[in-house]
């Protein structure tokens, strides 16, 4: 069987989709015979200029071959994106010319990844299993003001009905995804495999070393439009500046707004870090005393789950998340010493936080039912029976 895995990112970048996809690819591996081949079409690392690894433009490991594609300098805007995807679009396209597949995986934040592997599908006579990270369509009409939405919209909702019409079993990493795509395609099967806690996070030690004077929040991811950083942060730092002192780790399309908005209210204990990798980021989890996440007030990510909550739960540091919809009400069921304030809502973040315990949390029984491991299998034989039906219980044997 010949098997073509299209991810746009995948270690060594940093990010979830990297995490995910080299996770998913790990599981896969057990299940492939010596005469199957995987060819997995990637990017060289790119995801933050900021944080920069080196890979090879090929890497072979066994019956899997790793192609990294080059991509042209870009810094996390919509265009230059945009200019990157095509980039990725058309080298891709390159390479599997002449080259036969029986099924393609495509794991996709991004619209148009997901597309690609349609398109390929299509041109193949393949099968194609789909892995959605995020209603891309959704997300751009909150985003994107007129006239360009008035253009580019149509064009997305046709690309995403092709391209899931298209699809023989799609995954929604977050079952709030669900009522979007019954609408688009009521008869399709989905899966709900979501991410997880990665083992780099397991069976570590999150224990402060030493109290620190002010308590420490600390947020670690990208700083984008989808993220609103910019719209709560200032204010909540200068609000609580005797009391905390915020660490932000990570880079994105409006950590330049992020820092404006710190001058303009002249905020002093906010500190700004680049990327950092895995082991680093654990250092800085050690000595916080509160973990931060925030997305945007949107109504597109209402429907969403981060990643970010499975890492942060992992630590056991208390949670303070301004989220709503299905990502507030998952944290409010399943993460213990974890409070939920409204996006953008300063007064209600402060009010939260006060029902916080400072303390650690045993999330011990959460962490074992959501490792990535064991998630990134089940969807590993979940994506070999679209070919095959009987690998389902050969697989589940292994489990």
């Amino acid at each position: 069987m010949k098997i073509l895995i299209l991810t746009f990112y995948c270690k060594p970048d940093l990010c979830a989709g990297s995490f995910r996809s080299s996770a998913f690819i790990n599981a896969l591996r057990p299940l492939l015979k010596d005469n199957d081949s995987v060819d997995v079409i990637t990017t060289m690392p790119n995801r933050y200029n900021t944080f920069r690894r080196e890979a090879d433009p090929v890497e072979v490991n066994g019956n899997i071959n790793i192609i990294r594609i080059q991509l042209p300098p870009h810094k996390s805007g919509f265009f230059d994106q945009g200019r990157a995807f095509f980039t990725y679009f058309i080298k891709t396209i390159k390479y599997t010319k002449g080259r036969d597949y029986n099924v393609v995986f495509a794991t996709s934040s991004r619209l148009f990844t997901a597309f690609l592997g349609a398109v390929i599908a299509r041109m193949k006579g393949a099968r194609l299993y789909l892995d959605i990270r995020d209603i891309f369509t959704d997300t751009m009409k909150s985003l994107l003001s007129p006239p360009i939405s008035w253009v580019v919209l149509p064009i997305f909702i046709l690309v995403e009905r092709f391209t899931v019409s298209t699809a023989d079993k799609v995954n929604l990493v977050s079952e709030g995804f669900r009522g979007y795509f019954e609408n688009i395609a009521p008869e399709k099967e989905f899966s709900f495999f979501t991410n997880g806690i990665d083992k780099e996070f397991t069976g570590v030690s999150f224990e402060k070393d030493r109290p620190t004077d002010r308590k420490i929040i600390t947020y670690a991811g990208n700083i984008g439009q989808g993220q609103g950083l910019e719209k709560i942060i200032p204010l909540i730092a200068k609000m609580t500046e005797h009391e905390n002192e915020f660490w932000i780790i990570g880079d994105g399309g409006m950590r330049s707004a992020l820092e404006d908005n710190l001058k303009k209210q002249g905020v002093t204990n906010v500190v700004l870090y680049d990327p950092v990798g895995r082991e680093d980021l654990i250092k800085f989890y050690r000595q916080s005393d509160y973990l931060f996440l925030h997305l945007n007030d949107c109504t597109a990510f209402e429907k969403v789950l981060p990643s970010k909550i499975f890492e942060y739960a992992a630590t056991g540091k208390p949670i303070i998340a301004g989220v709503s919809g299905f990502a507030g009400k998952f944290i409010s069921e399943n993460v213990e010493n974890a409070a939920v304030f409204k996006p953008c809502d300063h007064e209600d973040f402060l009010s939260k936080l006060k029902l916080l315990s400072s303390e650690g949390q045993d999330r011990g029984e959460f962490v074992r039912h959501n490792t990535s491991t064991f998630i990134m299998r089940q969807m590993a034989q979940d994506f070999m029976g679209v070919m095959n039906p009987q690998i389902t219980q050969i697989y589940a044997d292994k489990i």
